[in-house]
């Protein structure tokens, strides 16, 4: 069974022979074909290649063109360093006042540096695995994408002081990340990742307003354009979990902190399809094989028939290669378990 058509008979919660394998993975990809994390960032045959070897030697059933979250907003001119080896690093924030928001313009991404690197990647991605796996491209949600271009400290006192203005500028950065996610798809992405961190930060209250609707609007343009929507916000979301669930994705990916069995109840056999959701430190990075299984069975079982298995979060650097495998071990040993 290829890991496209494992996907898709999960989300249908049909038989499968086992559940997909959905680890995030960014530097340790690199650092797994000895590249540097600038090569990961900057150059989309790094990119590539990192992400063609950890499918095949963890029997990974995606292939992705997530790197760092600074891709739009670098295009749209926030001012970005890459060190040698070592995560980007925001130089200063592009909206340091309101009033800038007036200079700031969507781009095309094949006129982008960076967005247009990551269409190379998928295009590349996509001629490399044809329909064998999952082809995933990636967006920031609005509200990340604000914080990314005006700070996270600022943009949460403006929800507060300056609504409207936020409400301003997320439609205009929703357009942004319509387009790029379209643009995606049409390189061959059969899925689009939206990440939207902060959102674990807000309330209820505000992550309606703030942040659903447009993660709804980007969901349903990725839909259009036929392929499956995935949304991932890291951190501990158990208050918002039921509105996650109205998002439009056909996969939620939920952090360690979260009740995956009550999360699961709540989307229920109508609503997305849940991910995760073990401690990708404690677990994946400092853990031995056998917790790794260990874990991979509770997750199996709480998830639920159309439960994707993967850690809470992106899997660590470091994180020891006896653990990646004792994930994809544990999966083919579970097989199809809780398959209708």
């Amino acid at each position: 069974m290829s890991g496209l058509e494992r996907v898709r008979r999960r989300l249908r919660g049909e038989a499968v022979d086992r559940a997909p394998n959905f680890d995030i993975y960014m530097a340790r990809a690199a650092h797994h074909v000895g590249r540097r994390l600038s090569e990961y960032y900057l150059d989309h045959r790094a990119l590539v290649e990192a992400n063609l070897a950890v499918s095949d030697d963890f029997d990974v059933d995606i292939v992705q063109a997530i790197s760092d979250p600074y891709r739009e907003a670098a295009d749209m001119g926030l001012d970005v360093a890459f060190p040698e080896d070592d995560i980007p690093v925001r130089r200063k924030v592009l909206l340091e006042e309101p009033e800038d928001l007036a200079k700031l313009k969507t781009v095309a991404p094949a006129d982008g540096r960076r967005m247009r690197d990551r269409l190379e990647a998928v295009r590349a991605l996509a001629d490399e695995v044809g329909q064998e796996l999952v082809v995933m491209g990636w967006v920031e949600g609005a509200l990340a994408l604000a914080c990314d271009l005006r700070g996270d400290s600022a943009l949460m006192m403006d929800l507060h002081d300056r609504p409207e203005w936020v409400d301003e500028l997320l439609e205009l950065l929703v357009e942004q990340q319509v387009a790029f996610a379209e643009a995606q798809v049409a390189h061959g992405a059969t899925m689009i990742g939206l990440g939207d961190a902060i959102a674990s930060l807000v309330s209820p209250k505000q992550y309606e307003r703030f942040a659903l609707p447009y993660e709804q609007r980007i969901f349903a343009a990725v839909k259009e354009s036929g392929a499956i929507p995935r949304l991932h916000i890291c951190g501990d979301t158990n208050h918002i979990v039921s509105a996650m669930a109205r998002s439009g994705a056909e996969i939620v990916d939920l952090d360690w902190m979260v009740d995956l069995g009550k999360a699961a109840e709540t989307f229920g056999d109508d609503g997305p399809a849940p991910c995760g959701n073990f401690d990708p430190v404690e677990i994946m990075l400092r853990g031995t094989p056998d917790e790794v299984a260990a874990a991979t069975r509770a997750c199996q079982g709480a998830g639920g028939p159309r439960h994707f298995s993967a850690a809470g979060c992106e899997i660590p650097d470091h994180t020891p290669e006896a653990n990646m495998r004792a994930h994809a071990t544990a999966l083919r040993e579970l097989g199809g378990w809780g398959a209708k």
